[in-house]
């Protein structure tokens, strides 16, 4: 048969003082066995109940950027919050250094590339072995989506030109997004089309108009997609190189060296290492016949 402390206190006739203060401290590690054994209950109560587990999804799921405002014309900004949000579900974040290539010329692949931070240039390969750089790209456009809706091989290269945050999205989940939003399916068709009406554009500059005149114009609508306004000007914050520049506006290195020179001296631009500040937008727009077209 079981015995208790208190039981045995009392056969050993003990002062009743000292038995009154054994009772107490009996009760008190009793009370606190009790609380602890609650306690425990509660957080096994808290870690199983739907709430948590709702909210631990919620703070994996990765929401769009808080400060992210996205350039003119860029795909993301084409697109309302909600199914912004969905794009960016759909990715698998990565983060890269700068000469990191996201796509190559030429290979079978047909996963997208939505880029959410830092400036790419997409180039393509010339008889001669140089590299032609055809377009630049930042954050909030949409690259490899040719190749990801035609299965072809890709036709140019994506390449970073600093440190950089995109999203590796697979193509069935892209044109099951693309169903489930077609207004994001129209945005991407107008997008296509403004990639077209930009290629179309430089083959009609370079049959069309002087070195000097494709210069002013590029760099007009660089200053559109890619300018901010600085004390001096409209400062471009994209880091070309010459013989970037002459190959987007196929000219020769030496021919772009010359209409930089001249834009300078009319006082429409200043040039720095990889760097151009437009000082008079409208003029220089004036100088590339832009003044009649959209902006």
């Amino acid at each position: 048969m079981r015995t208790s402390l208190l039981e045995l206190l009392l056969a050993v006739d003990w002062p009743p003082g000292v038995l009154l203060a054994l009772v107490v401290v009996q009760l008190a590690v009793a009370a606190l066995r009790l609380r602890a054994s609650r306690n425990a209950q509660g957080r096994l109560r808290f870690d199983g109940c739907l709430w948590p587990r709702r909210m631990r999804a919620l703070m994996r799921r990765p929401a769009e950027p808080l400060a992210a405002t996205w350039p003119y014309g860029t795909f993301l900004q084409r697109l309302g919050s909600p199914v912004r949000v969905a794009l960016l579900e759909l990715g698998v974040r990565r983060r890269v250094l700068p000469g990191q290539i996201v796509i190559h010329e030429g290979v079978r692949e047909s996963h997208l590339v939505l880029l959410e931070e830092g400036l790419t240039k997409v180039t393509a390969s010339l008889p001669d072995g140089r590299a032609a750089l055809l377009a630049l790209r930042v954050g909030g456009d949409l690259v490899g989506e040719m190749s990801a809706l035609n299965g072809q091989p890709r036709s140019a290269s994506v390449t970073t030109c600093g440190p950089a945050t995109y999203r590796v999205i697979q193509p069935d989940r892209f044109k099951a997004f693309l169903k489930e939003h077609p207004d994001a399916a129209l945005e991407l068709a107008a997008m296509v089309s403004d990639k077209l009406r930009w290629s179309n554009r430089r083959r009609i500059d370079f049959t069309s108009y002087p070195v000097k005149i494709r210069v002013a114009r590029v760099v007009a609508e660089l200053c559109r997609t890619h300018g901010r306004q600085g004390r001096e000007g409209v400062v471009i914050d994209v880091r070309l190189t010459q013989p970037e520049l002459a190959s987007i506006c196929g000219a020769a290195e030496t021919s772009i060296q010359k209409a930089l020179r001249e834009l300078r001296t009319e006082g429409l631009v200043d040039t720095d290492y990889r760097r151009i500040t437009v000082r008079d937008l409208p003029r220089l727009r004036r100088t590339g016949e832009l003044e009649a077209e959209e902006g």
